[in-house]
């Protein structure tokens, strides 16, 4: 049986945990920040979770 094929797309943004929970970056936070305040430039540096009701989807995009 052949490998299967992780996504391009999905590698580049979605990250395991090694609880096998996936983390990801905020959006947002590439251009027009001028108009953002500092508070908020601050707090879509950081990772978050995914939500529970995209894990699966994202996984089989990894795993597959």
């Amino acid at each position: 049986m052949p490998k299967g094929k992780t996504r391009s797309g999905a590698k580049k943004r979605f990250r395991m945990t090694a609880t096998g929970k996936i983390k990801r970056s905020h959006a947002y936070h590439s251009h027009i920040l001028t108009s953002k305040t500092k508070k908020r430039k601050r707090n879509l540096r950081k990772s978050v979770l995914l939500a529970e009701a995209d894990e699966r989807a994202v996984k089989r995009m990894l795993l597959h």
